[in-house]
């Protein structure tokens, strides 16, 4: 017999289950992460449990933000508004970027998601409208080409945002996806001290490889 119950509904009744037995016992914790950490990742299915257990990261630990791509598209945006609020009043003292590789932004074409968004009804005369108001549909929907290249990007982004406190250590790391391999793009006490020490703060470190390895 076919289960007939809506996504909601499964929720909703493991939840009471899960109250009910008090399975959240051993996960009480409290707002402020216990390793000083914030994670800024990748939305992506595959690493939903792997990248927490990859890493090490059990529950209140570390703040972790999710979007497509682990990008930063806006220097004002939610995302960087996110980590601000990390570092600023929960005590996050290091911050880690972690992309990965196969990643559905990798390439990503912002005219076939606004193809996708006609196939649903969204109108052209919507998306003309929005390109006539200044809003740069283009840049803000479009991915990347390097993985390696996108998390140095983002890791420069949030240590040269002006609210940011130089304090903070920025990483950027790429993980596997199947096996949870780490990669290090950057490594942030590297680079303070490259800072502190070089006019651009250039470093020698090489960029992952786009590839499943």
């Amino acid at each position: 017999m076919a289960d007939d119950k809506s996504t909601l509904e499964k929720i909703l009744e493991h939840n009471r289950e899960f109250v009910d037995s008090k399975e959240y016992d051993h996960l009480c914790t409290d707002k402020y992460p216990n390793k000083e950490l914030a994670i800024l990742t990748c939305m992506d299915a595959r690493i939903v449990e792997l990248l927490p257990k990859a890493m090490g990261i059990r529950n209140g630990d570390a703040k972790i933000i999710k979007n497509a791509g682990a990008l930063i598209s806006h220097p004002w945006g939610a995302v960087m508004r996110s980590l601000l609020v990390a570092a600023l009043e929960f005590n996050v003292k290091e911050i880690m970027v972690v992309g990965h590789t196969d990643c559905g932004m990798r390439g990503f074409d912002p005219e076939h998601l606004l193809d996708k968004a006609r196939k649903f009804g969204i109108t052209d005369g919507t998306i003309t409208t929005l390109r006539n108001a200044g809003i740069d549909l283009d840049g803000w929907l479009r991915g990347f080409d390097n993985v390696g290249d996108s998390v140095r990007y983002t890791v420069d982004q949030i240590r040269n945002h002006p609210l940011m406190p130089g304090r903070v250590v920025v990483h950027g790391l790429v993980i596997h996806p199947t096996t949870g391999k780490l990669h290090t793009v950057v490594n942030g006490y590297v680079e303070n001290v490259n800072l502190l020490e070089t006019p651009n703060g250039a470093s020698s470190n090489n960029l992952v490889e786009e590839n499943n390895d």
